[in-house]
């Protein structure tokens, strides 16, 4: 048997530096061994962490005995003796399987599902804009959460579709609502999808039109004030000088928790990475849910493609440009399902049931105070209602189960066609 690459498993010294400083370098490692596995024959074995260069110490048999050398950072091990190889080999089979399994759950986890089979019961909200109180209130009535906000609804799966954030006063808390749910949720086997709107885009990539005075209040601390000069002092041209107009200006426009909220909001933020982590395009069971609508110029785009390249564009400011996040067709910003006379899109509606395998499409974006509103015979559902009180619209959700689609408004129930 060769050199094979070894894991870090095993005991888990208080020692070790990896440990003390929260274990990025046990990542590396493990990355590492990963990479060495993949180019080397040999298997992995999971061995105590903290062993140094020059320890012997036995592997799973008495007669295996393991002597560590180092290639560069990642260390490997020569097996000298060979006996009961049978056994080694399943023993240390296994161990690679669970660990493969990890590796490749862990990638399917970067970002979140974009097809699901099906659900027994689905419910969706559409934009919220800042109203926490408005959206609490919707879940309860859909039995959704109970009267301290925590999850009720075991397996539901709830489809919030985008723009839960600016116009309204609280869309912070909105979202760590949302944040919380998705954790509870999955512990009861329901799901939690918050896709991606127009309005989240716009706060990652810094258009901050719709930001209301409450919105960089909840942002706020004792240090805002400071860290708005640092910011200030930062923007300047090398070798330039600030003048107290200049400074005035810039900070007319930049609130106090202005330079946390963007940190928030960035790609490596705790809302920004957040938000990245999740869709613009949802297909559960047979319908399929987005912000804005799907656009003639993107019919043929599969969900996969249209999620990536959003994702792609947020996480690259370069790649806005031309992009699909702040094109007027893009999914998050095509209005044409909801206001375009039913007789020019029939045939595309068509078209798009077609290429995503579905028999309905729900939006949000566009606000229908009126309450839930279907379209085209009810293969386009409209779920804006103007939830937050700048609209004053009704509190209504959809509901999906036993193959039926229902709004849900003010307590009242009703089929959709």
């Amino acid at each position: 048997m060769g050199q094979v690459a070894v894991g870090q498993g095993g005991s888990k010294r208080a020692g070790d530096p990896a440990r003390r400083a929260g274990g990025p370098d046990h990542f590396c490692r493990f990355k590492e061994m990963l990479l060495l596995l993949a180019s080397e024959p040999g298997f992995v074995l999971p061995l105590a962490e903290g062993r140094k260069t020059g320890d012997q110490y036995r592997g799973y048999q008495q007669s295996h005995v393991i002597t560590p050398v180092r290639r560069g950072r990642c260390r490997q091990h020569r097996v000298l003796k060979q006996e009961n190889y049978s056994r080694y080999v399943i023993s240390l089979l296994i161990t690679m399987s669970i660990w493969v399994a990890a590796v490749v759950a862990g990638a399917a986890l970067a970002h979140a599902q974009d097809s699901i089979r099906g659900a027994d019961r689905v419910v969706a909200v559409g934009d919220v804009h800042g109203g926490h109180e408005e959206f609490t209130a919707v879940l309860r009535m859909a039995g959704i959460v109970n009267e301290t906000g925590s999850w009720i609804g075991g397996k539901t799966h709830l489809v919030q579709t985008g723009d839960v954030v600016d116009r309204g006063p609280e869309s912070r808390r909105a979202l760590d609502l949302l944040m919380a749910l998705e954790k509870e949720a999955r512990k009861a086997g329901g799901q939690v999808h918050a896709l991606i709107g127009n309005h989240e885009a716009m706060n990652v990539y810094g258009d901050l039109r719709y930001l209301v005075a409450a919105d960089y209040e909840s942002f706020r601390t004792p240090k805002s004030e400071k860290a708005l000069e640092d910011a200030f002092r930062r923007s300047l041209p090398e070798g330039s000088k600030a003048t107290e107009e200049g400074r005035k200006a810039w900070l007319a426009t930049r609130p106090p928790g202005w330079v946390e909220h963007r940190e928030a909001f960035s790609p490596d933020g705790k809302y920004g990475s957040w938000i990245l982590r999740h869709n613009a395009v949802l297909r559960i069971g047979d319908t399929l849910f987005l912000h804005g609508g799907i656009a003639p110029k993107f019919v043929t785009a599969s969900i996969r493609d249209l999620n990536d390249r959003v994702r792609q564009e947020l996480r690259d400011p370069a790649k806005l440009n031309g992009g699909i996040v702040t094109d007027p067709d893009g999914p998050l910003w095509f209005r044409g399902l909801a206001q375009e006379p039913e007789e020019k899109l029939a045939a595309h509606v068509e078209e798009v049931l077609a290429n995503f395998k579905v028999r309905r499409i729900v939006i949000g974006h566009t606000v229908e105070k009126t309450g839930i509103k279907s379209r085209f015979s009810g293969k386009v559902v409209m779920i804006d209602v103007g939830l937050s009180k700048i609209y004053g619209g009704p509190k209504a959700c959809l509901v999906i189960e036993g193959g039926k689609a229902f709004a849900l408004e003010n307590g009242q129930r009703r089929e959709l066609p």
